[in-house]
C-alpha cells in the first residue's frame, strides 16, 4: 500500500469534516460502502432527475445503476442517451449540465477542506459548479491529502495513470487531464454533500 492508497485515520477525517462545514460543504463518515449508498439515497429527492457522474467509485457500490433503474428517480444519463449525438449534441450538454442532483466522486480533499475533481472533457464539472440544485459526492478516505500541492501530484501521478489504463482496455485510447476543478467553498447552504468511506473506493 502506498501513499496514495492509505486510508486516513478517524481523527483527520473527523478535523477534514470539520474544516469542509466551515467552506459550506455538509459532510459525513460511514464506515461501509452500504451505509454510504444508503445515506447518498437519503440525500435525493423521490423522483428527482439525477445524474451518476460517470464514477469507478459509484460503479463499485452499486449506486450508479441503482439510480439509472431503480424507477425511484428520474435517469438523466437515460435521458441524454436517448438524444441524437450529432444532430441534439445540444441538449445532451444541457441535459448533463443541469440535472437537481449529480452524484459523484472527487480525485483529493485538503486538510483545508478544499476539493479537486480532475477531467478529460469536462461534461460533470458545470453541474458541479453551478448547474445542479443538488451535489453528493461519495469518496474513499484515501483521497485524502494535506494540501493542494499534493492533490496535483495525487491527480497527475496515481489517478491519471489508473484511467488511463482503464480507458486502454476498453478503447484503446487513454486519458488526459483537461480540466481541474477546484472547490475553496460552496456559497450555497445545504447544496453540496460529501460522504466519507472507511474504504478504498475509486482513484
Amino acid at each position: 500500500m502506498d501513499k496514495w492508497t492509505a486510508l486516513a485515520n478517524k481523527e483527520t477525517v473527523e478535523k477534514i469534516i470539520e474544516a469542509l462545514k466551515k467552506n459550506n460543504i455538509d459532510a459525513y463518515f460511514v464506515q461501509t460502502q452500504e451505509e454510504a449508498k444508503h445515506k447518498a439515497l437519503d440525500l435525493i429527492p423521490k423522483n428527482a432527475r439525477v445524474l451518476a457522474s460517470q464514477s469507478q467509485t459509484l460503479e463499485k457500490i452499486g449506486l450508479a445503476d441503482l439510480i439509472d433503474n431503480s424507477g425511484t428517480f428520474v435517469s438523466v444519463r437515460k435521458e441524454y442517451m436517448a438524444f441524437d449525438r450529432e444532430k441534439e449534441a445540444d441538449k445532451i450538454r444541457i441535459s448533463r449540465s443541469t440535472p437537481d442532483v449529480i452524484v459523484g466522486s472527487v480525485h483529493a480533499v485538503t486538510e483545508k477542506g478544499e476539493v479537486m475533481i480532475a477531467s478529460n472533457t469536462g461534461s460533470q464539472l458545470a453541474a458541479y459548479v453551478y448547474g445542479a440544485k443538488k451535489v453528493i459526492w461519495i469518496v474513499g478516505t484515501q483521497k485524502i491529502v494535506k494540501n493542494l500541492d499534493m492533490g496535483f501530484e495525487r491527480i497527475y501521478e496515481h489517478s491519471l495513470p489508473l484511467e488511463s489504463e482503464r480507458l486502454k482496455k476498453m478503447y484503446g485510447v487513454g486519458s488526459n487531464v483537461s480540466k481541474i476543478l477546484i472547490y475553496n467553498r460552496e456559497p450555497l447552504p445545504n447544496r453540496t454533500t460529501l460522504i466519507f468511506v472507511n474504504r478504498i473506493l475509486g482513484y
